[in-house]
């Protein structure tokens, strides 16, 4: 069950042909599968064994892919890290893992640690090139972790979602399927992959059936047209497609070899959906998922794809709305979305009292998330119970960037929300309340600079004389975010 090993079959039988395509080089299956067993044996050689913890901050690359898969093959556990998080936020993904090694830019005293490629000596690069490929995988059995991603609560304490080889495999298979893959796809991918829907969903559906990928490090409006031609699938956030539509060069004859616009990790406006639609013709796929889950909900391939859903419970999965008793309600009805099956985390990395909470006795977790089922059995989100912002396609808890905000000179307390931004989907707005003064946002901005990733940092800063609270004196986000919601319109 080692998911790696479901690869190496692909790889093998299709060891001449091209996988991932970048501006530098072409690799085919071939030179994919001999990297992955360098880097194998590069990680094995550091000393990592089967259940080990390898915590990776690097930027995208193909070497980066093989670090990937090379853990695998080694039986390890992947823990991906964001490159833009500071050594202060990355202190605790080490602390909570205790890794076996590291590999990052910045190297650490507290753990082995490699930078990943460069001009340096002693680099994971240099390591995998000078070693023999592994030609052994390590066995793993379904139930055996293969990643664990962090995702924070609201508490601001990052959280460990544990994924099996069997959670990967499963969705993999199930997405292959359900978007109707073929021997002539190739997918244009330009999404980080430190998140599942980068690294799990759109390289794995490549990997499983043996396509193309042409690779490009980061999103580009100029690189992204220029790849059009050459692919059939795009896999993007909304501010892909919001971008996409801005600009004029993207046409319908820009996009006649795609097949499938694919949309996730963020809420995709209806007026991006409609105004897509109208300039090429195409509807965006839109789907649903997070860390815990990877893939729960789509729209369908064959037939109506409709704006502001996100589709059906995915074959193998389960999904319903319930009250905060666990009472299943009737469609039509705002409650908790709660899924089960195959794709579902096996739980929090060493939280099992959290753990514990966010499960019902009966195997269905509770996602957080509100939203509402209609009679043919559509799911849509309809907000969150926990104040998450996502923007960009990142999440951002704002409970972590208030805790900061809350330790500068001259703040008595805040209230951080995300409103309606054309781009971003949502940007990061604090509310502030000053002792005198009002706090001005590039004091805010050099404040937060070396404590937090740039995408968690508010865009807008705004100074009140208080805050709105109920009479339990809990703040009342909501009108803060009713207030504000056309800041950016």
């Amino acid at each position: 069950m080692n998911l790696i090993a479901r690869f190496e079959t692909v790889f093998a039988a299709r060891a001449d042909q091209d996988v991932i395509i970048t501006d530098e080089r072409t690799w085919t299956y071939g030179d994919l599968g001999t990297e992955v067993g360098r880097y194998a044996a590069a990680l094995a050689e550091a000393g990592v064994s089967p259940g080990d913890r390898v915590v990776v901050q690097v930027e995208k690359s193909v070497a980066n892919v093989a670090l990937y898969l090379g853990c695998l093959k080694t039986g390890a556990v992947y823990v991906p890290v964001n490159p833009g998080y500071t050594t202060q936020e990355v202190d605790y993904f080490v602390g909570d893992t205790e890794p076996t090694v590291f590999v990052g830019e910045n190297l650490r005293d507290d753990v082995t640690s490699f930078s990943l490629d460069g001009d340096g000596k002693g680099t994971m690069a240099d390591a995998a090139a000078a070693a023999s490929p592994v030609t052994t995988t390590v066995e793993r059995s379904a139930d055996d972790l293969a990643a664990i991603l962090y995702t924070s609560g609201t508490t601001g304490r990052s959280k460990g979602a544990q994924l099996t080889h069997g959670n990967l495999t499963s969705n993999a298979e199930t997405l292959v399927d359900y978007w109707g893959w073929q021997q002539d796809d190739v997918l244009l991918h330009a999404l980080p992959i430190f998140h599942v829907h980068g690294l799990f969903v759109a390289l794995h559906c490549v990997f499983l059936t043996g396509t193309s990928l042409i690779f490009q490090p980061r999103f580009d409006i100029d690189d992204l047209l220029a790849a059009l031609p050459k692919s059939t699938v795009l896999m993007g956030v909304p501010t892909f497609y919001s971008r996409l539509v801005a600009d004029d060069r993207f046409t319908r004859d820009a996009c006649s070899s795609m097949r499938l616009f694919i949309s996730g990790s963020a809420p995709l406006t209806e007026q991006t959906f409609e105004a897509f639609e109208e300039r090429t013709g195409m509807k965006i796929l839109e789907r649903y998922g997070m860390s815990e889950t990877l893939m729960n909900t789509s729209n369908p391939l064959d037939g109506d794809r409709v704006a502001g859903t996100v589709g059906f419970a995915l074959p193998g999965v389960e999904g319903r709305i319930t009250d905060d008793e666990g009472n299943v309600l009737a469609a039509n009805e705002v409650g908790g979305i709660e899924v089960r099956g195959p794709n579902v985390f096996t739980g929090y990395w060493r939280m099992p009292e959290k753990t514990a909470e966010e499960f019902r006795a009966d195997g269905w977790f509770k996602t957080g998330d509100l939203g509402v089922v209609d009679d043919e059995g559509r799911f849509s989100i309809v907000g969150r119970e926990k104040d998450l912002v996502i923007s960009g396609g990142f999440n951002v808890y704002p409970k972590e960037v208030e805790r900061l905000i809350d330790e500068m000179p001259g703040v008595v307390e805040s209230a951080v929300i995300g409103v309606p931004h054309s781009d971003f989907g949502e940007a990061v707005v604090a509310v502030v309340v000053p002792n005198g003064e009002p706090i001005e946002q590039a004091a805010v901005d050099a404040y937060l600079k070396d404590h937090l990733a740039r995408y968690k940092q508010p865009k807008r800063v705004i100074s009140v004389e208080a805050l709105p609270r109920n009479a339990m004196g809990k703040v009342q986000k909501k009108e803060l975010r009713d207030t504000y919601e056309a800041l950016f319109s």
